[in-house]
């Protein structure tokens, strides 16, 4: 298969797609539910829950919350997770090689996320893909975020690309709404964080990953 030429550049999800990293964000939830005198809960109900970020990840273990009690655990969950930041956070396996393969075919890559820059950034650092990444649009860069399709129209527009030139990567419903939004094609990462309930077909993305390195075949690399 030949290299597909209305691409130049592949944008991606940061958590469930790009980065694993479900398991600092558990330890994160669980140290606060030990703050809290309650149990930890299993990895397993945590992982699906985990690109829903701190607000997803709340109600998975303290239920709904009214705004201020919420703003207060979501501020000390946060604290928690920063401290832990990269502690486990690995790229998922074949990444690396995917990306390398990205960057040798000419193409540029770039992270559009909902995760605020005061995390994105130090992780992406502490992994050595900061300098890597053509551009990264974090969930506080602008006004809007996911499932807002502005973050990718910002993202295209600082490669100085056209929406159409950008594929996007991610793994939740919202990650396809913004890239149709964009006008842009949209692959959902099937090995990330999708829920029992999930059904990434119904979302009409051009294709499901089931693995890192079936992005490189999709892109004919």
């Amino acid at each position: 298969m030949s290299r597909r030429r209305d691409l130049e550049a592949v944008l991606l999800d940061l958590d469930g797609t790009l980065l694993d990293t479900a398991t600092d964000m558990a330890a994160a939830l669980n140290q606060l539910r030990r703050d809290e005198g309650l149990e930890p809960l299993p990895f397993a109900a945590v992982r699906p829950q985990v690109s829903n970020g701190s607000a997803g990840l709340l109600e998975l273990g303290f239920g709904q919350l009214e705004p201020g009690p919420f703003e207060l655990l979501r501020s000390r969950f946060l604290a928690h997770y920063r401290r832990g930041l990269a502690e486990q956070t690995r790229l998922f396996d074949g990444f690396d090689e995917v990306l390398t393969a990205i960057e040798a075919a000419g193409m540029r890559w770039g992270i559009v996320t909902n995760k605020p820059g005061w995390l994105t950034d130090p992780l992406l650092a502490a992994l050595g893909l900061a300098a890597r990444s053509s551009c990264t649009v974090s969930g506080d860069t602008l006004a809007e975020r996911k499932p807002h399709p502005l973050p990718l129209l910002y993202a295209a527009a600082c490669l100085g690309l056209p929406a159409e030139r950008c594929v996007y990567v991610g793994d939740a419903e919202r990650d396809v709404q913004a890239a149709h939004g964009a006008g842009m094609m949209a692959l959902v990462a099937g090995y990330g964080y999708l829920g029992a309930d999930d059904d990434p077909a119904s979302w009409q993305p051009a294709a499901v990953l089931e693995r890192p390195s079936d992005l490189l075949a999709w892109l004919g690399l």
